[in-house]
């Protein structure tokens, strides 16, 4: 089933081609307009102007939390019911080391807030982060994608084997236009266009 767009594009596999091409320009502005370095990192608030800035052309939900259950493979992500609450205690969670927020990331993932886009949206807000608390980003070039998936999907019962995943990619080229489109590259290769399963509320 393709998402309902604001492109009136009805294939999914045109949806795709066609969001990639637009959110990759978006992600190209975002760097260079100094936008992103205006935000204030780590907060819900920031990941919101991410989303919305990079699917406002595509989605009618683009910066708007969602309000339907989402599922991948077998893992629910956080339920609609307690989204709200689950969003502000990930905000409140401390972000000095690299270890925090790595927990932050894990923990903004479970939350999964966006109907579409979490992944790329959360690697942005997850570099700005890094960018700004401890002066390093990560190089996603560097990062192997099973490895990635498997740790991710097992981070919610045990962080540590992403947090050495993403330890051995960080670089201190935190100004890199080169460094900063490898990840979103990548977050298409990490993503895949995985269909997400849901439920109607």
């Amino acid at each position: 089933m393709t998402l309902e767009n604001k492109l009136g594009i009805t294939d999914s596999a045109e949806l795709a081609r066609v969001e990639e091409k637009l959110t990759k320009k978006k992600a190209v502005e975002l760097f260079e307009s100094g936008y992103l370095d205006s935000l204030n990192s780590g907060t819900y608030e920031s990941l919101v102007k991410i989303h919305k800035y990079l699917f406002e052309d595509i989605y009618v939900f683009a910066g708007k939390i969602r309000d339907v259950n989402i599922a991948k493979g077998n893992f629910r992500f956080a339920s609609v019911m307690y989204l709200k609450a689950a969003l502000e205690n990930v905000e409140k969670m401390p972000q000095s080391t690299f270890d925090e927020i790595i927990e932050k990331y894990v923990e903004m993932n479970i939350a999964h807030p966006f109907r579409e886009g979490n992944g790329r949206s959360t690697r942005i807000w997850l570099d700005l982060m890094l960018k700004k608390e401890i002066g390093l980003v990560i190089d996603w070039s560097k990062v192997d994608k099973d490895d990635y998936l498997l740790a991710m999907e097992r981070s919610p019962i045990k962080d540590i084997e992403i947090k050495h995943i993403l330890k051995q990619a960080l670089t201190d080229k935190i100004n890199d236009r080169e460094i900063y489109m490898k990840g979103i590259d990548h977050s298409y290769y990490y993503e895949g266009y995985a269909v997400y399963k849901t439920e109607e509320l």
